[in-house]
């Protein structure tokens, strides 16, 4: 039975209790995921390799940085000298030099990850599959925390994981987007087994972020009777 990821979206959280809230995930979660930018490829901007260093001084657990931007090979070095244990860039960015770029990261002693927007179809990716570590399904359209989950993205994570299976490949199938009670028993019965936790499954307005790791664990056993 797969063990469930967790990775909380850093840009979910309270920075200005940063130092403790990354203690608290330290302990409770795995992967810790930082969206990078860039106001070009998604209209919001946030977060930096900076802040990825900041992160790295307090983390116990890797932290992947993904590359929301429109020019990833731009950033790259930059988010492997920060910290980032996983460089995750979009497929939609890298289909003129998609080899040169995977092969770029695993350079840098960094794990490769791609990710596919919602609309975004596998065959994008089908060609490089074993070049990866990880693949991110957004399970929303990208750029901003709160959006509605697109139920859509079951059966294009089903599809995945009956790829992942085909070639006797064992990267991570990680889901982004409105993640939480309502949507692990459908993604991880699909084959997901990692999981962005934003707003919608660990960072929620009422509680502490140690009581909400809690929560989350304790809502994933139940919705899917896997034991966390």
């Amino acid at each position: 039975m797969r063990q469930p990821i967790f990775a909380p979206s850093l840009m979910c959280m309270d920075i200005t209790n940063m130092r403790d809230g990354i203690e608290v995930m330290n302990n409770t979660c795995h992967i810790l995921h930082v969206d990078v930018m860039d106001g070009h490829f998604v209209k919001n901007i946030t977060l930096s390799a900076g802040f990825i260093q900041a992160v790295r001084s307090l983390a116990t657990i890797p932290i992947e940085a993904h590359l929301m931007v429109e020019h990833p090979n731009a950033f790259i070095e930059d988010m492997a000298a920060a910290g980032a244990g996983y460089i995750t860039v979009h497929a939609e960015t890298i289909q003129k030099d998609a080899f040169r770029t995977l092969r770029r990261i695993k350079s840098l002693s960094c794990k490769r990850g791609v990710c596919l927007c919602p609309a975004t179809p596998l065959s994008f990716i089908e060609s490089y599959l074993d070049e990866v570590e990880l693949v991110t399904i957004m399970t929303v359209d990208p750029g901003y925390a709160g959006s509605k989950f697109i139920p859509q993205m079951i059966e294009k994570v089903a599809k995945l994981e009956a790829l992942r299976n085909e070639r006797g490949l064992d990267f991570l199938i990680q889901c982004d987007g409105a993640i939480g009670k309502a949507t692990y028993a459908p993604l991880y019965k699909a084959g997901a087994n990692a999981f962005v936790m934003g707003s919608s499954g660990l960072f929620f307005k009422d509680g502490t972020l140690a009581h909400n790791s809690k929560r989350m664990k304790a809502e994933f056993e139940a919705e899917t009777g896997v034991k966390v």
